[in-house]
């Protein structure tokens, strides 16, 4: 059985429902009205009862989010950086950090607070990178915490590929700044490929220039916990982002995506589309998506898709879209969710041309993910995904 809801709307609309597994749930407040403060101590120490934290377990969460985590230990950063792009580390009190954003709950403000010193990637101004600049984050390891920041700036007409690569043990909360100058082309592949044991909060802050375009791609496969809550914000027209993401979640593991695209000027475009799987015991995915058009923000045109696949009984995906109009003249507005197993109907056209009944399951959720992976512009990333994505197959039977 598939549970899917899909809207499209070129009418204000306010406040629309969430939809989780088809029921409606009454939001919280706008997204207009969150806080958001650098100040840990100005964010109450939440409890699982707050709409931002209902799905999450808290437990889990090894203290990042009350104050019982001091950092003890420290995650590392190696870069492999193209020839154009400067990699500098710099101190917190950097003039440069924080301008994408600012942390909007408490796991994030910690991790502001914690952090010793950031990694800042810089593409200047009218340079095209010949090649991908890669950042792989190690966790701190085993039982012990660690508090990090990265912020990628492209400058003016300056155009990159950046691939953040999270591996290693331990609890890890970040954020993660994209500055985007107008006309820049920043594509990002953000991987969470870590071991069973880890925790990994993580706030990705992106400011987006006048005719600025951002293609932002998060891959979830490895943790224990993880939740990954990507921030889009437009500064000036023309502005675009495409949000792409793709995870798969075994058994015992929780796998979190909460987003937002903040639609506060006219004329910018937003598409999101994310793909999960589940197998076993305990599997268990979160999409929320929230899209917030402003009143100023006339001719907007967005839309956010969220499908889930669920390949064994016991694992559970939560899809929670929600759009927020403020003003009736724009382009066009909606989003899409839907929840099942495999589509019968597919299996069937498979299995009558000859294909046995393993393979024809396995193609049916290559196929799912294509549309992720292909839009990956580097190709040993692109082939590693794929690869774990058939151990992952192969670890069910499918």
């Amino acid at each position: 059985m598939t549970v899917s809801n899909e809207e499209r709307t070129t009418a204000p609309t306010k406040g629309l429902g969430e939809h989780s597994h088809g029921g409606p749930v009454i939001p919280e407040a706008s997204r207009a009205e969150r806080f958001a403060s650098f100040d840990v101590e100005a964010f109450e120490k939440p409890t699982g009862r707050e709409e931002d934290w209902r799905f999450t377990p808290m437990r889990r969460l090894r203290g990042l989010h009350d104050g019982t985590a001091p950092a003890t230990g420290a995650a590392t950063v190696e870069v492999t950086a193209a020839p154009e792009v400067r990699v500098e580390t710099v101190e917190r009190g950097d003039e440069r950090l924080g301008v994408a954003g600012t942390p909007g709950d408490r796991v994030a403000a910690q991790a502001w607070s914690a952090f010793g010193s950031a990694t800042v990637v810089t593409v200047p101004k009218d340079t095209k990178a010949s090649g991908p600049t890669t950042l792989v984050v190690t966790g701190p390891g085993e039982g012990n915490t660690a508090y990090g920041h990265v912020q990628v700036r492209a400058e003016a007409f300056g155009e990159a590929v950046v691939v953040l690569d999270h591996r290693g043990s331990g609890a890890y909360a970040d954020n993660v700044e994209f500055v985007l100058g107008d006309g820049a082309q920043l594509t990002v592949v953000a991987i969470q490929d870590w071991a069973d044991d880890a925790v990994h909060v993580s706030a990705h802050h992106a400011r987006i220039g006048r005719d600025a375009v951002l293609k932002h791609t998060v891959v979830t496969l490895g943790g224990d916990l993880v939740r990954i809550s990507p921030t889009a914000t437009f500064t000036d027209r023309g502005g675009d982002v495409d949000m792409q993401g793709l995870y798969f979640a075994d058994a015992g593991q929780h796998l979190e995506h909460r987003l937002f695209v903040d639609h506060s000027v006219p004329n910018c475009r937003s598409n999101v589309t994310y793909k999960g799987a589940l197998q076993g015991e305990g599997a268990h995915t979160v999409w929320i998506g929230d899209v917030l058009i402003r009143a100023a923000a006339e001719a907007t045109d967005t839309f956010e898709l969220n499908r889930n696949l669920v390949l064994t009984d016991g694992a559970r995906a939560d899809s929670v879209p929600n759009l927020e109009i403020e003003t009736g003249e724009i382009e066009g507005a909606g989003h899409a969710s839907a929840t099942g197993r495999f589509d019968d109907e597919q299996l069937f056209y498979l299995q009558a041309r000859g294909i046995p009944t393993e393979q024809a399951r396995r193609l049916v959720v290559r196929g799912f993910f294509g549309e992720v992976l292909q839009k990956i512009s580097v190709p040993e990333v692109r082939e590693r995904l794929e690869k774990a994505i058939e151990a992952e197959l192969e670890a069910v039977g499918a």
